[in-house]
């Protein structure tokens, strides 16, 4: 196998590509549901849970949020936990890439 062709198979960085833009768009979908960079205080993952502390929690939208792929919103004051699943880790780091 030459280097041009390392890793161009259907398991290549294309496929893995696919999967980074997928994510990210989960993770803009889910910056903006929270009521943008400008409204976010801190974010952080909890086992299957995305914490976070919103400014105004008016602009939380919880349509958006489960539009978004997540499996709950809950709501306390400017607390807002996300459920997202195992994959919070991963979506994290997206949404700290973002921001």
């Amino acid at each position: 196998m030459t280097r041009a062709t390392r890793g161009a198979g259907p398991r290549g960085a294309g496929t893995r590509g696919a999967g980074t833009r997928a994510a990210g768009a989960q993770a803009s979908s889910i910056l903006a549901a929270l009521g943008g960079v400008g409204n976010i205080v801190d974010i952080e993952p909890c086992t299957t849970r995305l914490r976070s502390e919103v400014r105004d929690p008016r602009l939380v939208d919880t349509a958006a949020l489960r539009a978004a792929g997540s499996h709950g919103v809950m709501i306390s004051g400017r607390v807002v936990q996300v459920v997202v699943g195992p994959g919070v880790d991963v979506l994290a780091t997206d949404l700290e890439d973002l921001m």
